[in-house]
């Protein structure tokens, strides 16, 4: 797999802790460098750490579907993205309250909630030729970056951006799954 899919994969994932960094940010009644680095960095490290598990729990059962791996990574991400692009467009209204700081219970609930979908990306991982160090390290990175950006970002402009990055990772997300499959198929070189 090649370096743009694995990084598209990874934006990909991130839309949902981008989107909800931004609804953070746009709470914040004074902006904190420290509290946005702590939002990112443990959204970065949930993001890591989920596909790694679910690569660890892919390549167990690897051997025995390997004859249908292509389908599963297409039918994973596909779902993934099509769940995306459902939350996108059926989210209620705002009604957080403004604050200074998150709970650490908030915080971890919240880094578990938008890792759910790596997970899942984990397994498709196992079924692919891919460095899984290399894309759990591209997936945290990246997550960690967007994260921060989201927070900021949500502070000073407003969480306009929240619904459209949903839907971007979503689409993202059903598009490299088709293609791994076309790939498999050999509709696609």
């Amino acid at each position: 797999m090649s370096f743009w899919a694995l990084l598209f994969i990874a934006l990909g994932v991130s839309a949902d802790a981008f989107a909800v960094a931004l609804g953070k940010g746009l709470h914040m009644r004074r902006f904190s460098v420290r509290g946005a680095a702590v939002i990112a960095v443990t959204f970065g490290l949930f993001q890591a750490a989920m596909p790694l598990a679910g690569w660890l729990l892919g390549t167990a059962f690897a051997s025995y579907i390997a004859d249908f791996d292509h389908w599963i990574a297409f039918g994973l991400l596909a779902l993934i993205g099509a769940k995306m692009l459902w939350e996108a467009f059926t989210k209620g209204a705002d009604d957080d309250e403004d604050v200074d700081r998150i709970s650490t219970r908030e915080l971890l609930l919240l880094a578990v909630a938008t890792s759910i979908d790596a997970l899942a990306v984990g397994v498709t991982l196992a079924f692919l030729p891919v460095s899984i160090g290399g894309a759990v390290l591209l997936i945290g990175v990246t997550t960690t970056v967007l994260t921060f950006a989201g927070v900021l970002v949500g502070h000073r402009v407003g969480a306009r951006f929240g619904k459209p990055a949903e839907i971007a990772g979503g689409v993202v997300l059903i598009l490299i799954g088709t293609s791994i499959l076309l790939e498999h198929l050999g509709v696609l070189a």
